[in-house]
């Protein structure tokens, strides 16, 4: 019977297992990078604070293929401020890192600040909307095309252009399968599931004939989801001699929130 979560709880406190629906695109033993990023969000999530604070930026270091094995997290708050905060997160295997993070909480806009912007923000956004997830003639699709991993089986994507070619894409992505057994999904867990998409979705080069993998995943917000649904606007640039990067807008139900960035490792196979 298929696991009903991408992860399971282990014997020992801050110990997680990986179930069937963790496993990444380029290695059948290793992870995808967007299950380890929901494990260490959803983690950081359950923190408590008296402080009102918000996810602003969250960042992660992928020093080697995760294994797809028992993995231990420990979480550390290294900046305690009233209005800025910072949390670190190691995921190890066999007292190995083989993922760093880092998420940066801060004080919220308020309010009245934005009666003093000279622009107004409504009428010029960063980025225009993308049409909604149940747009007439958006193709649904999980699990499926050239970069099969088993994460897959665990979102549901929804695609605005044409899914699995090479060039930039316009997509919907949500986990429709809990980070752990019996929490509910939430926006910045699928936010940071579907962020590790871009070089994917968005690849410039064939999956069969090269590798692209992100070394690393960077993501700024300038509010916190609101949905679970996430939309990606990705592209990938390339510059021979120098190094790949992949470029998201993120997105929820109500409009753009953020940008994600992937520095990717390309070779032949």
């Amino acid at each position: 019977m298929a696991a009903e979560s991408i992860f399971t709880a282990g014997d020992d406190k801050g110990v997680f297992v990986p179930t069937e629906h963790a496993g990444g695109p380029w290695d059948p033993n290793a992870l995808h990078g967007g299950a380890a990023a929901a494990l260490i969000v959803s983690e950081l999530e359950q923190l408590q604070s008296e402080l009102q604070l918000r996810f602003g930026k969250l960042s992660f270091e992928l020093l080697r293929p995760v294994p797809s094995a028992p993995l231990s997290l420990s979480i550390e708050l290294i900046r305690a401020g009233r209005r800025v905060q910072e949390v670190a997160a190691e995921l190890r295997h066999r007292d190995e890192p083989v993922c760093r993070a880092k998420a940066l909480k801060l004080q919220p806009v308020q309010e009245g600040v934005l009666e003093h912007v000279a622009t107004d923000l409504m009428k010029h956004p960063p980025a225009p909307p993308l049409p909604p997830p149940d747009s007439p003639n958006i193709q649904t699709l999980s699990g499926e095309g050239p970069l099969r991993a088993s994460f897959a089986s665990a979102v549901e994507m929804r695609w605005l252009t044409q899914p699995w070619t090479t060039g930039p894409a316009k997509m919907w992505m949500r986990l429709h399968k809990p980070v752990l057994p019996g929490r509910p999904i939430s926006p910045l867990a699928s936010l940071a599931a579907a962020s590790d998409f871009g070089n994917g979705v968005a690849a410039e080069l064939r999956f069969d004939r090269f590798l692209f993998i992100n070394a690393d995943l960077t993501v700024h917000l300038w509010r916190e989801p609101r949905s679970t649904w996430i939309g990606l606007d990705a592209r990938t640039l390339l510059e021979a001699g120098g190094t790949g990067v992949a470029v998201n807008t993120l997105h929820d139900l109500e409009g753009p929130i953020g940008s994600a960035y992937q520095t990717l490792v390309v070779q032949g196979r």
